[in-house]
This record gives C-alpha cells, sequence and structure tokens, in this order.
C-alpha cells in the first residue's frame, strides 16, 4: 500500500502543475513519491510485459518474481546520487508508472529523464504529461541542473507528442543497438520562459470567465 499524503501547505503553487511537499511533488493528476517495496509487484509485471519492454528498448525480463524481488530490495534503498527515481500515484493513491532522472552531470549542468506510465487505463489521458511537467518543475527548481535531456523511439508517436506538450524539442537521432531514437532536450531558460507564457494564457483565461460572470 503506498503511504498516506500529507495535506498541502501551499494554496496557490506557482505552476497549477507541481508543488513539493515533504519528499513528495505533487501535481495535477499525480503524485511522484520515492520508491518502496511495495511498488515490486507493479515494476515486476511492467518488466515482463513485452508490448512496455518493446516501448522502454529495454530487455524482457525472465527471472522469477523472487529473484527479483531480492535484487529490487537492496535497489530500492540505495540508489545512486546520479539518479533519483520516483513512483507515479495518481492523487488517490494508485501506483500507474514510474519516472526519474539520471546520469546527473553537475559540472555540464545536465542529466536524462525517463518515465514509462505501466498501467494502460492511464494512457493517453494526461498522466504521463503532468508527470513529466511536475519533475521539470522540481529539477528546475530545486536544483542547478540547466539541460534535461532524452531518448525515445522514433516510433513512439505518443512519447514525442507527450514530451513536445511539456516543452521538449528535437535535437538528434541515434541507432544503438538495433533501435533508432529521437532525441528530445529542454534547457532551463526555455522552461522559464515556457512558464512566464502559461502564466500570461492563464491570466487571460480567469480575467475572460471573471467577466463572463459580471
Amino acid at each position: 500500500m503506498s503511504q498516506p499524503y500529507m495535506s498541502w501547505r501551499r494554496k496557490k503553487p506557482h505552476s497549477p502543475s507541481e508543488f513539493l511537499e515533504g519528499s513528495m511533488i505533487i501535481g495535477s493528476k499525480i503524485i511522484l513519491r520515492d520508491k518502496e517495496l511495495a511498488d515490486a509487484q507493479d515494476d515486476y509485471a511492467w518488466q515482463i510485459d513485452p508490448e512496455l519492454v518493446r516501448l522502454d528498448a529495454a530487455p524482457l525480463l525472465f527471472t522469477t518474481f523472487s529473484q527479483y524481488l531480492s535484487d529490487y530490495t537492496s535497489e530500492v534503498h540505495y540508489f545512486p546520487s546520479t539518479k533519483h527515481c520516483f513512483a507515479v500515484d495518481t492523487l488517490d493513491g494508485k501506483h500507474i508508472g514510474n519516472c526519474s532522472y539520471y546520469d546527473i552531470n553537475e559540472t555540464k549542468g545536465e542529466a536524462e529523464l525517463g518515465i514509462m506510465i505501466g498501467n494502460r487505463d492511464y494512457w493517453d489521458k494526461g498522466y504521463g504529461s503532468d508527470a513529466v511537467a511536475s519533475l521539470l518543475n522540481h529539477i528546475f527548481r530545486g536544483t542547478n541542473l540547466k539541460r534535461v535531456y532524452l531518448k525515445t523511439l522514433d516510433s513512439n508517436q505518443r512519447a514525442q507528442k507527450c514530451f513536445q506538450k511539456c516543452g521538449f524539442t528535437l535535437y538528434g537521432h541515434l541507432h544503438k543497438d538495433g533501435f533508432r531514437f529521437v532525441l528530445m532536450e529542454i534547457y532551463r531558460n526555455q522552461w522559464r520562459e515556457r512558464g512566464k507564457q502559461e502564466f500570461i494564457v492563464a491570466s487571460a483565461s480567469s480575467r475572460q470567465s471573471d467577466q463572463s460572470l459580471t
């Protein structure tokens, strides 16, 4: 079971898509929280699912759950300092996926982002884009990183639309291990400018709504 969530302390977060409460990042549709041992069953099921593994360009898992759990127990408590992993939960506490930023390079000020929504019931409903946007807000507000990049299969149009929606832009292609990837990135200044534009649009929309009520 997921741990109970703490109550919100900020009535009006700086962005409608994210704020941090303790060790949790709360978005409009999702909560990003620390990984825990109770996530193992979901994670195992997603890593033995051929379609999910193919979309993630990862090898199919063939170990038993007991073997997987043995490794998982140590890994979930000892992530390296160059990697930060989060479970993606719905606001009512259902675990639907995972996301992370890793290969953190403090010298270059950059890291790679990864996400998987394993529960198909939550595909194409905005949960993935809210998780990505919330994680970006956390990274650019809470760290000194200046650039976040990622790779996704060039055939995965759903993922590319999600990342574009969150402000990522194409910067190249990569052939690796028999896969063809699209490379995307976003810089801190792009994220900041995007936030300003979203605030302007939201403010204009709010004024129009107020005027319609008078």
